[in-house]
């Protein structure tokens, strides 16, 4: 197993300073880059052995707090296990810092990230991959669309809105797209119904990018997350096997 290096860090931006975690294969030599979108829940142990994992793979890995904006991470005071069912009021306070992250300050950030990567002695010359989760899969296509010179694959897990009625609705971008695309949905997630899955894949199909779209049976919003009420093995292993063949093929 590849032995990985991690570092908390802060990462400038047009509107402040971004915290977040790097890990990367400690070997000393640069390695294709990853931007890792984190879910609503934010920056946490989770998401930091995620990265991890993606790094023994043989990647360098960025995982920003998206919610910097509000504070450093961990900017929620979260139980071990998030079952929002049980604690309903967990939502009560993300969905304000949720909402206020618009398409046009994350995409402002995407850009100090991907030049903070740019810059990086260990991330490798050349392109860029995403993969997100819940709210990060949003973010991670509409990265893909804003910067398509520098991101050749993408990738999202139980996305939600991704193909809504909003002027500003992520698949609009569809059309700007030069990546790669993979999205592995959530078949029991209120938050994307089959209508915009419909959407999703005919905007892909429309502008010709290269996708594939396929639904989780049984699994629910939040299936790849291990601290979580949501969490399913098998999904989250399918995940992990998707999202590792796609790296593979981009770099």
């Amino acid at each position: 197993m590849t032995s990985v290096e991690t570092a908390d860090l802060d990462i400038p931006t047009e509107d402040g300073v971004a915290d977040a975690y790097l890990a990367h294969p400690a070997d000393g030599s640069p390695h294709p880059e990853v931007l890792l979108y984190m879910d609503a829940f934010g920056l946490r142990p989770q998401l930091k052995s995620m990265a991890d994992r993606l790094a023994e793979a043989g990647y360098t890995v960025l995982v920003p707090n998206v919610f910097y904006r509000h504070g450093r991470a961990p900017l929620f005071d979260l139980p071990e296990f998030i079952d929002p069912g049980a604690r309903p009021e967990i939502f009560e306070r993300i969905g304000p810092v949720m909402q206020a992250l618009t398409p046009e300050l994350a995409m402002r950030d995407a850009g100090a990230y991907l030049r903070w990567l740019a810059e990086s002695p260990v991330a490798a010359d050349g392109p860029v991959a995403l993969t997100g989760y819940c709210m990060g899969a949003r973010l991670a296509l509409l990265t893909a669309g804003t910067y398509p010179e520098r991101v050749a694959a993408s990738a999202g897990f139980h996305g939600g809105r991704l193909a809504t009625d909003a002027p500003d609705s992520p698949h609009l971008v569809a059309g700007e797209i030069t990546a790669e695309l993979y999205f592995g949905h959530a078949d029991e997630d209120p938050s994307l119904p089959a209508e915009q899955i419909d959407r999703l894949e005919q905007a892909l199909t429309a502008a010709g990018v290269r996708h594939t779209c396929e639904v989780y049976s049984g699994a629910h919003h939040g299936y790849t997350q291990a601290d979580t009420a949501s969490y399913d093995r098998e999904g989250d292993e399918r995940h992990w096997a998707a999202l590792l063949d796609l790296l593979k093929r981009t770099f």
